[in-house]
């Protein structure tokens, strides 16, 4: 087991590296062998800040169980709100710096659309999620087009709220997303954990990476809330399955606030195919595959 966390006060190599034109290609080439870049510190404090009071609105005032609620009916109709109508949440999904980050060719390239974005505040001894990818293809065949995960842990993450563990190298098998379930959140040899990082630090990961969360071993009582939004994208060349019944809306709702500015594919619907139910007992409701 290896262990990338960053203390809380430590730098941002690798996010200042994925800014520049060499420290990308380094970045992309890490993040083909691997299937993953832990950039440290990557939003500014001040979409932060807007962010977590946005999060604690989307839990308290019941919105994040009316998204639950819709797409564990199936219903097209969208909710009364949807994530990317929360003004910093959208702001998040267009984040320049990840734009540019995933437009290197070695990660998404130029044309690459956006599939989702969950928002989630997880309180103290909140339980773990055990092994398992997000690669959305049904059945799972191939590994053809990337699609990334980009993981924004708000307040960073510390090992009193838990460990992302993550297993380089899996997101090139084909194999179903609950392939190691059996597993639970075991250690599994050659894993990297991720507990250690300071806020406002995000974790791009391929989707097809297998990856676990693990319950904190002794939450604090006093550690406060877990708050993580998770974003993903996909690269263009194929009919994307949605995972929510009103993905529309939602795309919808991207053009209508110009989020796609620049970038037409971004939230374009040609880029998916019809919605399919999945079985309760097979898959969790999407809104719960987080990391």
């Amino acid at each position: 087991m290896t262990d990338v966390s960053t203390p809380a006060a430590g730098g941002t190599n690798e996010a200042n590296e994925a800014e520049d034109s060499d420290g990308a290609d380094l970045s992309a080439k890490r993040f083909a062998e691997d299937g993953f870049l832990v950039l440290p510190g990557f939003l500014p404090p001040g979409l932060v800040d807007r962010l977590l009071p946005e999060a604690d609105k989307w839990v308290d005032a019941g919105w994040r169980r009316d998204s639950i609620d819709a797409c564990l009916r199936g219903d097209p109709a969208p909710p009364p709100v949807v994530e990317l109508d929360l003004e910093a949440h959208g702001e998040l999904a267009v984040h320049p710096p990840l734009l540019r980050l995933l437009a290197h060719p070695g990660l998404l390239g130029d044309s690459f659309v956006f599939h989702h974005l969950h928002s989630d505040r997880r309180p103290i001894g909140g339980a773990g999620k055990n092994w398992h990818h997000d690669y959305e293809q049904r059945p799972q065949r191939d590994r053809r087009l990337p699609m990334v995960h980009a993981l924004h842990y708000l307040r960073g993450l510390r090992p009193e709220w838990g460990a992302l563990a993550l297993l380089p190298g899996s997101h090139r098998e084909i194999a179903e997303k609950d392939a190691r379930d059996h597993l639970g959140t075991g250690v599994l040899p050659g894993e990297v954990t991720v507990d250690r990082l300071p806020p406002g630090s995000t974790v791009l990961v391929h989707s097809a990476l297998f990856h676990a969360r693990r319950a904190a071993p002794e939450p604090a009582a006093d550690a406060g809330a877990r708050y993580m939004v998770d974003a993903s994208y996909c690269r263009t060349g194929t009919l994307w399955p949605p995972v929510k019944p009103y993905w529309r809306h939602v795309l919808a709702v991207g053009r209508a606030r110009g989020l796609d500015a620049g970038r037409p594919e971004l939230f374009a619907e040609r880029h998916f195919g019809p919605y399919q139910a999945v079985e309760p007992a097979k898959e969790r409701t999407t809104e719960r595959r987080d990391a």
